[in-house]
């Protein structure tokens, strides 16, 4: 893969993740609930259907045609890598067992003919949410950064990054807007991506905020 492919990676990457957060606006809701009231419950559905099938060409890419690598690690640096990358994968399969998935995946809203998006879902703060408020950004970053990297698998990185950064910032204002300051205390309270002893919630606490 030649140089020329790094502006059309990084072009690729610029236009999913437009699309991505464009789609998960309250305004690109409200425009398709205008439109396709009937159609809202698999919004969800149809919005993570998308968002798969827009990735999978990237992974196939980086995968099939990864191209020469800038840095391998090695040694003791691999040992830690690799212990980095399977705490996190860890941690996503733990994760998967605090989120509620039907309504993360949009199976709930669907089944239950919920005409918001599945965006009335009540304020909810799982284990994970105690200490980070984007715990499957934190761990996809950690399995980003921790592999062997080539230029096209840099350039996707850095992006993969900007978008977490970037996209956080969008979803939680959305989030402060559907829950106001109950969410607004919950984000001063707890880090956003890098767990900080003093910076998280106790249960009790949490509980607290969601009640």
């Amino acid at each position: 893969m030649g140089i020329p492919s790094l502006p059309v990676l990084s072009t690729a990457w610029l236009g999913y993740g437009l699309l991505h957060s464009l789609l998960a606006s309250r305004r690109a809701k409200a425009w398709a609930a205008a439109r396709w009231p009937r159609l809202m419950p698999a919004y969800r559905l149809v919005y993570n259907g998308i968002a798969l099938a827009t990735l999978a060409p990237f992974l196939l890419w980086l995968v099939r045609d990864p191209g020469p690598f800038l840095w391998r690690w090695r040694g003791a640096a691999a040992w830690g890598a690799d212990g980095l990358a399977t705490a996190a994968v860890a941690v996503l399969l733990l994760a998967g067992t605090t989120y509620d998935l039907g309504a993360f995946l949009g199976w709930r809203a669907w089944r239950e003919g919920r005409q918001d998006g599945g965006d009335g879902e009540p304020f909810r703060i799982s284990r994970l949410h105690r200490f980070v408020r984007h715990p499957w950004y934190a761990v996809s970053l950690v399995l980003v950064w921790t592999r062997d990297m080539t230029a096209l698998r840099l350039v996707s990185a850095l992006w993969i990054t900007a978008y977490f950064g970037v996209g956080s910032r969008l979803e939680e204002r959305k989030l402060l807007a559907l829950y106001g300051e109950r969410y607004g205390k919950y984000r001063r309270r707890v880090a956003a991506f890098l767990p900080l002893p003093w910076k998280r919630l106790t249960p009790a606490e949490a509980r607290d905020l969601e009640a």
